[in-house]
């Protein structure tokens, strides 16, 4: 295990100082408003889906191997626990996560080891109101049901994201190019996709508190990225919310979600990467003698 570096209150001050900044200008006023009660159709996702709490991104984790002095504050979080000279998340801990750290990790690497794939046009949100008066939000639909089931019939659908596909109405499943399941899932998951660039963000989660929260705010950057194209280029008029349609029913549109997904790909390449690294580095020597299997 490395010599834990130790951080003396100014340092881990002026590190959660400027994580705190930033998630400020990324997500501030959303948080505020939702605080209210105010709901949102694009953002909600993020802490809803993935069952994640405002907490999650607001507070700062400097990561394992790190000793905070004068920082009792974070015994009351789980995962952490006194050492001479201050705070350190708790090896022991990550034991009781290591297969499902494990599991991530492995689907992370055989992602980031296919090539992106970029002809899927967003249409998943599409064919998950296709043939149906049940939408997924309460805002109208940009072409309205009709318009919306001829662009799903209009185009191949090329879903790799089981987390995706299954929500699509029975009429549409058959439609996509291969059927998903969850024990197929690492066979079809690529870089490309939208969805598995958005769950970098959860893998993060799961390496809570030994993953620094500055690399969890990294993937939860990238994955507002990837939430706010993946719904500009749903079948939804989001409009009022600030959010101008990638009308992707139009040559022009396919082309510009084609860039701003591939973009945000190149984003998430970085980002997953930086997380396997570090998964594989709290499975491996860095907590040697603390898990087993």
């Amino acid at each position: 295990m490395n010599a834990p570096a130790i951080l003396t209150p100014a340092q881990w001050h002026a590190r959660r100082d400027a994580y705190a900044d930033r998630v400020e200008r990324l997500v501030g006023p959303y948080l505020r408003a939702r605080r209210s009660g105010v709901k949102h159709p694009v953002l909600d996702f993020l802490f809803t889906y993935y069952s994640s709490r405002p907490a999650h991104v607001q507070r700062w984790h400097p990561g394992l191997d790190t000793v905070l002095c004068d920082a009792d504050e974070y015994l009351a979080l789980r995962g952490y626990h006194r050492v001479d000279g201050g705070v350190t998340a708790y090896p022991d801990h990550l034991v009781r996560r290591s297969e499902k750290i494990r599991a991530t990790v492995e689907l992370l690497a055989v992602t980031a080891g296919r090539s992106p794939r970029f002809g899927c046009f967003g249409l998943h949100e599409w064919a998950m109101v296709y043939r149906t008066d049940a939408t997924r939000h309460a805002v109208p639909l940009r072409l309205g049901s009709a318009g919306t089931d001829s662009v799903v019939e209009s185009m191949p659908l090329r879903c790799t994201h089981f987390d995706a596909f299954r929500f699509f109405t029975d009429d549409a499943r058959p439609r996509n190019a291969a059927p998903l399941s969850r024990d197929t899932q690492a066979t079809h998951e690529q870089p490309g996709c939208l969805h598995a660039t958005m769950d970098l963000y959860r893998a993060c989660l799961t390496m809570t508190p030994f993953l620094p929260s500055e690399l969890t705010l990294d993937a939860f950057e990238v994955a507002l990225s990837a939430r706010e194209l993946d719904m500009r280029a749903s079948p939804y008029d989001l409009r009022e919310f600030g959010y101008p349609p990638v009308a992707i029913e139009t040559p022009e549109g396919r082309a510009a979600y084609a860039r701003e997904q591939t973009a945000i790909a190149e984003r998430g390449a970085v980002v997953r990467a930086a997380v396997v690294e570090r998964g594989r580095a709290l499975l491996g020597e860095r907590v040697a003698g603390h898990l087993t299997g």
